[in-house]
C-alpha cells in the first residue's frame, strides 16, 4: 500500500510543482498587465491567447503522445518539451522591462510585448502539459476504481500546488535581502518558482512508464484526425512571432475546421455529453478564478489598479489583492481536503450525486459574492468552491477510465454517413427517427438469446450500431456493424483538457467587455454564477454508467 502511495506522489509531483507556477501566474498576471497600462478588456484578451493556442494543440499533443515510441516512454518527451516554455515564460515575465530596456531606447511598448508573450507561453504550456501528465496516471494506474483513487491523489497534489501559488504572494518578501538585490518580490517569487518546478521535473526522470499497456495507443483512434507529426507542437509557437510566417499559421489554423467539425460527429456520445459538461462547469469556475483578486481588489477594497504605486488607491488594490489571494488558499485547502474524501463520497453517494452538488454549491456561493459586501462572508464561499475544484479534477478523468474500461459499451460504432443514410430511408418510408434501428436490434436480440447464443454477443447485441441499405425492390437490409478499433486515451484526455482551455476563452473574451459596459467587477461573479447554473443543467445530462446510457438512447 505504501508502495503504491509513494508512486503516485511521484508521479504526480511534477503536476504540483505546474499548478504552484500556475497559481502564481493567476494572482500576478492581471496586476501586472494592468500595471503596464493595458486596459481590462485587453488585459482579459490576453489572458485567453494561451488557452486558444491550446485549443489549437493540445488535441495534436494528445494524439502524437498515444503514437510516439521511443525510449523515454510515450508521455515524458512531450512533458518535458510543454515545461521548457514553462521555464522560458518564469524568466520572461519578470525581466520583461529589463530585456526591453536592454533592447531599444523607448521600452514600454517591447516591454508590454514581452510580458504578453511569456504570459501567453505560460498559459499555453502550463495547461497543455497538464494533458500527457493525466495521460500517465492513467496509463500506470487503470480501471474505475483505481484510476479514481489515483485521480484523488493527484486532484491533492493540484490542490496543495494550488495552496502554496496562492500562498506565495500573500506573503511580504520585501524584508528579505535577496528579494531586494532581485529586483522585488514579484522578481524573488518567480526566481523562487523556477527553482521549486525544476526540483519537481527532474523527479520524471525517476518514472518508469508502463510499455505496451497497451494496445489501445497502438491502434489508430477513431476520432483521431489531427496530424501527428512526432515534431514538438511548441515549435509551432515560435514562428507566430515571425510576420512572414503569421499568415501561413492562420491559413493552417483555419485549414483545421472543417476537421474539427468532422470529429466532432464521430465523437461517442458518452464524450460529447462530458465535454459540455465540463465546459460549462469550467466557465463557471474559472470566471471566478481567474478574476477573483481583482475583483476583491477593486469591488471590495475600492482599490486603483492603475494608480500611483504608493498612493492611497494603489495600495488600496494590493490588499485586496493579497486578501484575494488568501480566499484562493483557502479554497485550494478546501479542495485538499475533499480529495481525500472524494473516494469515500462517490462510495456513499455516487458519482451523478457528488459531481452535481458540487455545481450547485458553486452556483450557491457565486451568487453570494455577487449580492454580499461583506469580506468574511465572501471569503467563506470563495473556500466552499473548493468542493467543485476537487471534483472537477477527479471525477471526468475517472469517467474518461471507465468508458475505455468497456468501449464495446461506450463507445459504439457510430459512422455518420450510416447515420445520414438511414435517416433519409425512414423519411422515404415515413417511420419515425431511429424506428428501423431499433427494429433490428429487437432482431438481433432474439436471434442472439437463442440456445447457441453467447452471453458476450448478447450483451454487445443492443449497443452495436446497425448498417442500413434501401434496395431495388423497396426493401431495406440491416447488419450489425464492426466493432471500431480501440480509442487513444491521451485523445479524450485532450478533449476533455480542451473543455477546460474553452472554458478561459470564452470568459476572457467576453468578461472584459462587460465589465465595462456595467461598470462594476461584480459582474465577474454574477457570470460565473450563470455559468454555474447552465452547468448544472447540462451536468444532469451526463452519463455516469451504463443505465444513464441505456436512457439517453431511449430518449
Amino acid at each position: 500500500m505504501w508502495a503504491k502511495l509513494a508512486r503516485l506522489l511521484l508521479v504526480n509531483t511534477l503536476s504540483c510543482g505546474l499548478e504552484i507556477c500556475m497559481a502564481t501566474g493567476t494572482i500576478y498576471i492581471p496586476p501586472l498587465l494592468l500595471e503596464a497600462g493595458v486596459e481590462e478588456r485587453f488585459m482579459t484578451m490576453v489572458l485567453g491567447v494561451g488557452p486558444v493556442l491550446g485549443l489549437v494543440f493540445v488535441p495534436m499533443i494528445g494524439s502524437a503522445s498515444d503514437k510516439w515510441s521511443g525510449r523515454f516512454g510515450r508521455r515524458r518527451p512531450f512533458i518535458w518539451t510543454l515545461c521548457s516554455g514553462v521555464l522560458l515564460s518564469l524568466f520572461i515575465i519578470p525581466n520583461a522591462s529589463r530585456l526591453a530596456a536592454l533592447l531599444v531606447p523607448l521600452p514600454h511598448f517591447l516591454e508590454v510585448l514581452l510580458l504578453v508573450v511569456g504570459i501567453c507561453l505560460m498559459e499555453f504550456c502550463g495547461q497543455a502539459c497538464f494533458t500527457p501528465l493525466e495521460a500517465l496516471v492513467s496509463d500506470l494506474f487503470p480501471g474505475e476504481e483505481e484510476s479514481r483513487q489515483a485521480f484523488s491523489v493527484y486532484s491533492l497534489m493540484i490542490s496543495i500546488g494550488g495552496c502554496m501559488g496562492y500562498l506565495l504572494p500573500a506573503m511580504d518578501w520585501n524584508t528579505i535581502t535577496l528579494a531586494s538585490y532581485l529586483g522585488g518580490q514579484e522578481a524573488f517569487i518567480y526566481a523562487l518558482l523556477t527553482v521549486i518546478f525544476l526540483l519537481c521535473l527532474l523527479t520524471t526522470i525517476f518514472i518508469s512508464e508502463v510499455q505496451g499497456k497497451g494496445e489501445v495507443s497502438k491502434k489508430r483512434p477513431i476520432s483521431s484526425t489531427f496530424p501527428t507529426h512526432k515534431a514538438s507542437p511548441c515549435c509551432t509557437l515560435f514562428f507566430l512571432f515571425r510576420p512572414k510566417h503569421l499568415r501561413m499559421v492562420l491559413g493552417g489554423c483555419l485549414s483545421i475546421l472543417p476537421e474539427l467539425r468532422r470529429m466532432y460527429k464521430q465523437v461517442p456520445l458518452v464524450i460529447r455529453r462530458l465535454f459540455m459538461a465540463e465546459l460549462c462547469s469550467w466557465m463557471g469556475l474559472m470566471s471566478f478564478l481567474l478574476f477573483y483578486t481583482d475583483f476583491v481588489g477593486e469591488g471590495l477594497y475600492n482599490g486603483v489598479p492603475a494608480a500611483v504605486p504608493g498612493s492611497e488607491g494603489r495600495l488600496l488594490y494590493d490588499e485586496g489583492v493579497r486578501m484575494g489571494s488568501l480566499g484562493l488558499f483557502l479554497q485550494c485547502s478546501t479542495s485538499v481536503v475533499f480529495s481525500l474524501l472524494m473516494d469515500r463520497l462517490v462510495k456513499w453517494w455516487g458519482m451523478r450525486v457528488v459531481y452535481l452538488t458540487s455545481i450547485a454549491v458553486l452556483a450557491l456561493a457565486t451568487m453570494v459574492m455577487s449580492v454580499s459586501r461583506y469580506l468574511p462572508l465572501v471569503t467563506l464561499m470563495a473556500a466552499a468552491t473548493g468542493y467543485t475544484f476537487s471534483t472537477l479534477q477527479v471525477l471526468p478523468y475517472a469517467l474518461i477510465c471507465l468508458y475505455h474500461s468497456d468501449q464495446k459499451v461506450f463507445f459504439p460504432c457510430s459512422n455518420p454517413r450510416m447515420s445520414e443514410g438511414q435517416e433519409t430511408i425512414e423519411k422515404r418510408l415515413m417511420l419515425p427517427p431511429g424506428a428501423i434501428t431499433q427494429h433490428y436490434r429487437n432482431e438481433l436480440s432474439n436471434e442472439m438469446s437463442g440456445p447457441g447464443a453467447s452471453q458476450p454477443a448478447l450483451a454487445a447485441a443492443p449497443t452495436r450500431g446497425i448498417y442500413v441499405s434501401l434496395q431495388m425492390d423497396g426493401t431495406f437490409s440491416a447488419a450489425p456493424a464492426p466493432v471500431e478499433p480501440a480509442r487513444g486515451m491521451c485523445l479524450d484526455m485532450a478533449i476533455l483538457d480542451s473543455a477546460y482551455l474553452l472554458s478561459q476563452v470564452l470568459p476572457s473574451l467576453l468578461l472584459g467587455f462587460i465589465v465595462q459596459l456595467t461598470e462594476s467587477v461584480t459582474a465577474y461573479m454574477a457570470c460565473a454564477s450563470a455559468f454555474s447554473l447552465l452547468a448544472f443543467y447540462i451536468s444532469s445530462r451526463m452519463i455516469f454508467n451504463s443505465t444513464d446510457l441505456e436512457r439517453s438512447g431511449n430518449s
